[in-house]
Formats: structure tokens, C-alpha cells, sequence
């Protein structure tokens, strides 16, 4: 064998296998996470900080871009046909769990299922609150319940949309209360929402304690209860539904997720940067600053803890359609 002919043909191999392996590299350029809901919301709060906190660990840029919509459903929906390559991400909440069934009560194919993601992690969960606007009489929730009575089909309730992780609070409370005879006004997202109670076009709400707790420092907006386990550091006077005799928990949670089919190797590397990002003194005080608290939950433990989650969303979706 000519010997020159041996040392180009290796030569040829080397460099045919070498970009093949730089081409696996990921990342090889910017991420990009589509937050589902509108600015102001919890997602927004939470997935800004965490897109920062990811950059100098992955060692490119990580955008947030808003998709908001639908409850969601328009982000999710996007994310769900992205090309699973790693590089389109989603931060959804609570709401991404009931998709599927809100479409088998209209008859319809699902859009987008439990199915079509790959957790990555749970990053926090945030109790919800009942509030009402400051220029309501209410001062306790038994108040609040006896007016609703008192006056049916009168106070205005405001949610992030229908079946939407603010609107599902309304239907586990209602288990415990019996019906309060809200009207709704579904928005299309938890911002929006609380720009309605802000202007009196609706009187009550269900939101998170960060996204709702500068407009309770202003006097704006009155906690009655939370749906937490505990009562919450920021709001130690607020007491919690299990306190006045309501079995009632319920958690407004962010998560960041991948479409299925992304490989492995990817999902590792993500999940990775995802946790150190998450638990960076930064992030931490950035979710301080907003009155939250990590609630940390790996890939793994978060699908455990969504299945679960999912079941009971399942069943607050029916328990308003029935309603409906």
C-alpha cells in the first residue's frame, strides 16, 4: 500500500469524525424558555432570574420569550411541536395539567397532554390567596362566604382563565364551601388578572403570594386565607384554610419542561444547569425579593410529584365543568 495514500485516508477520517463531535456539543448556541403567561405573573417572576442564573453556567444566552394565551395552552402548544433538540423550553405552572381533560369535557381531541413533556424541574410552589379588593367590606373569609350568599351572582371573580391554574382554587375551595355564586371573568394570565381586581371589574381573586404581595403591602388587595400547608413568612397573619375548618391545599408551582423526544444526554445537561442556577445565592435572593421560597423539585421527583398533582387537577376540572 502507497503509504501517503494510508496517511490521507486517515488524515480524511479524522476530520470526517471531529466535526461530528463538535456537532454533538450542546449548547451550541442560545436557549430559549417560553413562559406561557403574561408579564407580572408568578412564571414571569420566577423564570426571568432563573434564565440569568442559567447563562454563565451553560455559557450562552437564555431567553425568555412570552407566548401567553388560552390559560397557557398557546405556549404549551408551541413548545409541545418545538424541535426536541434542547433548545425551546417551557415554563408552565399548575394549569398544565388539566389540558387534556378540559378538552374531553368539550368533546375535543386533546391539544396537548401530561405526555407530550419531560419535567425538568419544579422550581417553586407558591401558595395561592383569597383576596379581595380593598374597597370590599370583607375583613375575615367568613364574611366573605356570607355576602356571597347573601348576594349571589354579584361579586366578580377574576382568574387567570378558564380552567387555569388561578381559576382551579375557586373549585377546591367550593368542594369545602359549598357554591359562592361567583361570576367569572376569565383573563389570559395572572397579571391581567390582578389588573381586573386593581380596577374594581372584579371584586375577588385567587393569586400567588408573590405575585400578589406588593399590591397587599399598597393596601390594594386584602388576603382572607391561604391555601398553604402554613401560614406564609411574608404573611403571618394571613391563616390558612385548614386553620378556619376548610380542608382545602392548594399550590400555585412553576416548572420548566422539555418536549418529549429530547435526548438524554440533553435532558442531563439541562437539569443540571437548571439546579445549580436554582439554588445560586442570586436566584435565592431573587425569589426572596418576590416573597418566595425555592421549592425545588429534580426531573425525577417532579414527575412523581406531577402525577399526583395531575390527578387531583383532573378532578378539579370536572368539578367545574359540572358546575359549568
Amino acid at each position: 500500500m502507497d503509504r501517503r495514500c494510508f496517511v490521507i485516508g486517515a488524515g480524511a477520517t479524522a476530520l470526517a469524525a471531529r466535526p461530528a463531535f463538535t456537532q454533538g456539543a450542546f449548547p451550541s448556541h442560545a436557549i430559549t424558555i417560553v413562559n406561557a403567561f403574561p408579564p407580572g405573573g408568578l412564571n414571569d417572576i420566577v423564570t426571568r432570574p432563573l434564565a440569568t442564573a442559567m447563562e454563565p453556567i451553560l455559557k450562552r444566552p437564555v431567553v425568555v420569550e412570552t407566548k401567553a394565551g388560552a390559560a397557557g395552552q398557546v405556549g404549551a402548544q408551541f413548545v409541545a411541536s418545538a424541535k426536541p433538540d434542547g433548545y425551546t423550553l417551557l415554563s408552565h405552572n399548575t394549569g398544565i395539567s388539566g389540558y387534556a381533560e378540559v378538552d374531553k369535557l368539550f368533546g375535543r381531541p386533546a391539544k396537548v397532554t401530561r405526555a407530550d413533556f419531560i419535567p425538568l424541574a419544579r422550581v417553586v410552589a407558591d401558595p395561592m390567596l383569597l383576596l379581595v379588593n380593598e374597597a370590599q367590606p370583607y375583613k375575615t373569609l367568613n364574611e366573605f362566604i356570607a355576602g356571597a350568599e347573601a348576594h349571589p351572582d354579584t361579586l366578580v371573580f377574576s382568574s387567570g382563565g378558564l380552567y387555569g391554574a388561578s381559576h382551579l382554587p375557586l373549585a377546591y375551595l367550593e368542594k369545602a364551601t359549598g357554591p359562592l355564586h361567583l361570576r367569572h371573568l376569565p383573563t389570559n394570565g395572572g397579571g391581567p388578572a390582578i389588573v381586573a381586581i386593581l380596577g374594581n371589574n372584579a371584586q375577588v381573586t385567587t393569586q400567588s403570594v408573590s405575585a400578589s404581595l406588593p399590591h397587599i403591602k399598597a393596601g390594594k388587595l386584602r388576603p382572607l386565607a391561604t391555601f398553604g400547608a402554613t401560614r406564609s413568612k411574608s404573611l403571618p397573619d394571613v391563616p390558612t384554610l385548614k386553620e378556619l375548618g376548610f380542608d382545602v391545599e392548594y399550590y400555585l408551582w412553576v416548572g420548566i419542561f422539555a418536549p418529549k423526544g429530547t435526548l438524554d444526554e440533553i435532558v442531563t445537561t439541562l437539569r443540571g444547569a437548571i439546579d445549580k442556577a436554582a439554588h445560586s445565592a442570586e436566584f435565592i435572593a431573587a425569589l426572596a425579593n418576590a416573597g418566595q421560597e425555592l421549592a425545588y423539585l429534580d426531573g425525577p421527583d417532579f414527575q412523581t410529584f406531577w402525577d399526583v398533582d395531575g390527578r387531583r387537577t383532573d378532578e378539579a376540572v370536572i368539578s367545574i365543568g359540572r358546575q359549568g
